[in-house]
Order: C-alpha cells, then sequence, then structure tokens
C-alpha cells in the first residue's frame, strides 16, 4: 500500500515538473501574441509599397479629411493625402529608428560591462562614475539637445538617444556579468590558462545573452515612444516623410476639426507595437530568470 502511494506521489511530482519545465522553457500565449503582433507591423513595413494603395505623399487637396471609402479604407489627411499609405510607410521609419537606438546602445553597453567586470578595480569604478553620470540625463532631453545642435531629423535624434540607452544597458549587464564572473568555472578556465578574452566572449557573454536580448526588446519600446515624442514635436522625423508620431502630430489640427481619423491611427499603432514589445520583453526576461 504504501510502495503504491510513493509511486503515485512520485508520478505527480514528475508531472509537476514536467509542467513547471515547461511553463519556464516558452514565452507562454503572452509572449507568442506579442510576436504575432510585431510580425504584422513588420511585415507592413517591408511590404508597405506593395499593400499601399497609393503614394503615401500623394497630394489631392480637394480630397481633404474624406472618410473611409473604396479609394481611401481610412480616409485622408489635411493634404488629402491616404491614411493607409503613409501609415504603412510610416511604419518603416517608426520602426527603423528604435532598432539603430537599441543595436548601437546593446552593443556599446554590453562591450563596456564585460569590459568593466573583466578587468574590475579602477577601470570597473571609472565605468560605474561614467554611466551614472550619463545616467542622470534623460533620454529624450539629450536627444532634444542634439536636434538643437545639429538639426531636426532621424539621425542627430537616433544618436541622442543611443548614448543615453548606454548606462541603462551596461548597468543591467554588468549586474549579470559580475555575478558570472564570480562563479567557479571561471576561476577554473583562467588555471587552464584560457584566454580572458575567450571566457569573456566564449562563456559570460552566452549566459548572460537571453538578459541582455530580453532588456533590448524592452529599450525597444521605450526607444519607440521617445523618437516619436520627438516627431510629435517637429524634432524628429521631417516632413514630407511619414512617420506614426509625426502623424500624430499633423493630425491635432484635424481633431479640433472633428477629423481625429489621422492622429487616432497613428496613436493606436504606437500603443500597440510598444504594448506587444513590453509583453513579450517581459516573458522573455521571466524566461531568463526562471533558467538562472
Amino acid at each position: 500500500m504504501s510502495t503504491t502511494a510513493t509511486a503515485v506521489r512520485r508520478t505527480g511530482a514528475r508531472k509537476a515538473g514536467r509542467r513547471a519545465t515547461r511553463g519556464t522553457s516558452g514565452i507562454g500565449t503572452t509572449g507568442w501574441v506579442a510576436i504575432v503582433l510585431l510580425g504584422l507591423v513588420v511585415c507592413g513595413a517591408l511590404l508597405a509599397p506593395l499593400l499601399s494603395p497609393q503614394g503615401p505623399n500623394a497630394v489631392d487637396l480637394s480630397g481633404a479629411y474624406q472618410g473611409s471609402s473604396g479609394a481611401h479604407l481610412l480616409g485622408t489627411d489635411a493634404s488629402g493625402r491616404d491614411l493607409l499609405s503613409r501609415l504603412f510607410h510610416g511604419s518603416r521609419t517608426a520602426l527603423i529608428g528604435p532598432f539603430l537606438v537599441v543595436a548601437v546602445s546593446t552593443l556599446l553597453g554590453t562591450v563596456l560591462a564585460l569590459a568593466a567586470v573583466w578587468f574590475g578595480g579602477w577601470f570597473d569604478q571609472l565605468v560605474v562614475r561614467v554611466v551614472d553620470a550619463v545616467f542622470a540625463f534623460p533620454g529624450l532631453l539629450l536627444a532634444i539637445l542634439a536636434t538643437a545642435l545639429f538639426g531636426s531629423g532621424l539621425p542627430a535624434a537616433v544618436v541622442a538617444l543611443s548614448v543615453a540607452y548606454v548606462p541603462y544597458i551596461a548597468r543591467i549587464v554588468r549586474s549579470a556579468a559580475l555575478r558570472e564572473r564570480n562563479l567557479p568555472y571561471i576561476a577554473a578556465l583562467q588555471v587552464q590558462g584560457v584566454h580572458g578574452l575567450r571566457i569573456a566572449l566564449g562563456h559570460i557573454l552566452p549566459n548572460v545573452g537571453g538578459l541582455i536580448v530580453a532588456n533590448a526588446t524592452l529599450a525597444f519600446g521605450f526607444a519607440l515612444m521617445d523618437l516619436a515624442g520627438l516627431s510629435f514635436i517637429g524634432l524628429g522625423v521631417q516632413p514630407p516623410t511619414s512617420d506614426w508620431g509625426a502623424m500624430v502630430g499633423t493630425g491635432m489640427a484635424g481633431v479640433l476639426q472633428q477629423h481625429p481619423q489621422e492622429a487616432l491611427f497613428a496613436s493606436a499603432l504606437i500603443v500597440i507595437t510598444v504594448g506587444a514589445v513590453n509583453m513579450l520583453g517581459d516573458r522573455l526576461t521571466e524566461r531568463w530568470e526562471a533558467r538562472s
């Protein structure tokens, strides 16, 4: 009787363990929903010329503020331009800017963090002090300053936000890499004579790679909002180039005239994209923590 009970308990424990493993090894339903939404947005950006019914800058002043119709599924803006076409093409600038910000800041922040952890001592303290100093300045403020010095446009904003996001990435990566650096297997590799660069890139970096990807995903959402905000106030993407943030800004005049479609649709896409990115980033972070 006791043997049977023990076997049942062991079977239940194994099933529970398998359920827990499945729950922590994947990204869950929420993560897959986020991936599908982001996939649709990316496909819309890549296929914008094919999906757009008209040119994004085709002006027709006689057709300003038209409602939904067969010719214009989402209506037109103040210049008679097709909103659906501008939203498709605007997704390109809305995505490429944050992607560049995240790529540059993640690369610089990761290299800086790994170097600080490996060399330690005064170099680590110097990196920490510099990172804290830069972290004190909001990224959006640095971007506004950069556009004031070098002119409005996407390049200046991307460079400024890339610099501003480096401390955010470096602090998180340094914390995880420092814990990894103090594990016994690192000392064993050093005793075997393995080069420090090989240890950092071949062992420490892969073990904190999940955290880097998760935080880069979250940073993408913040960068998208920051760049959209700059375009909203006229310091980011310049007209007539279509961009979601710029469309929200130019669409505010239409809101006052009872034509909110331009600002409404662009704002909805920003919210959906940022929400999907944050959901995916949260799930990736939870997955990394569970595996750690």
